[in-house]
């Protein structure tokens, strides 16, 4: 992808497309998004959830996720220490803890990483990854990638635009 491409698809990226062009094009070719429906689908995905570029870290406190046990969220303040962060936005100690074994960073010590642009670019794809989204971008099925990357349906039509515009550009 180029930042003339990546720029077409998230336009309110900015100067940070800039930033955050090679290390997405890296950890799309790390983690196996390398075909223009899957980047399609991704691009689309972290667009939404990164409000096209502007926030690695979830704009929201973290208290909501507080005693999520299904997130791992068991000590008190790991829904505010383990809040959304990433270009997907990884969420909860259970999350942080497997993509901090998978790219190998002490996130459970130091959560903020997921904010920097490298470490934001590399959770997302490892997220992708390990939930499966390749096959579900092969099939074009973009409520289930959506219901993957969020637990619901937020959002789906943001997420479809950016999908659409992907797609166009990437062709």
């Amino acid at each position: 992808m180029t930042l003339v491409q990546l720029m077409a698809i998230m336009p309110y990226a900015g100067q940070r497309a800039a930033l955050f062009l090679a290390p997405l094009n890296a950890a799309m070719a790390e983690f196996g998004i390398d075909t223009p429906l899957r980047q399609a689908a991704f691009l689309a995905q972290v667009g939404h959830e990164s409000g096209q570029l502007r926030y690695a870290r979830e704009l929201a406190s973290g208290v909501a996720y507080e005693g999520r046990a299904d997130l791992g969220n068991v000590i008190a303040g790991d829904g505010v220490r383990f809040k959304g962060r990433g270009l997907l936005q990884v969420t909860g100690r259970a999350n942080y803890a497997a993509c901090g074994v998978a790219l190998r960073l002490d996130l459970l010590s130091r959560p903020e990483l997921l904010e920097q642009t490298l470490h934001a670019c590399r959770s997302a794809g490892w997220f992708w990854q390990s939930r499966g989204l390749n096959a579900l971008a092969d099939a074009g099925d973009q409520e289930r990638v959506t219901r993957r990357v969020n637990g619901g349906l937020n959002g789906l039509a943001d997420r479809l635009a950016l999908y659409q515009k992907a797609r166009k550009v990437l062709a």
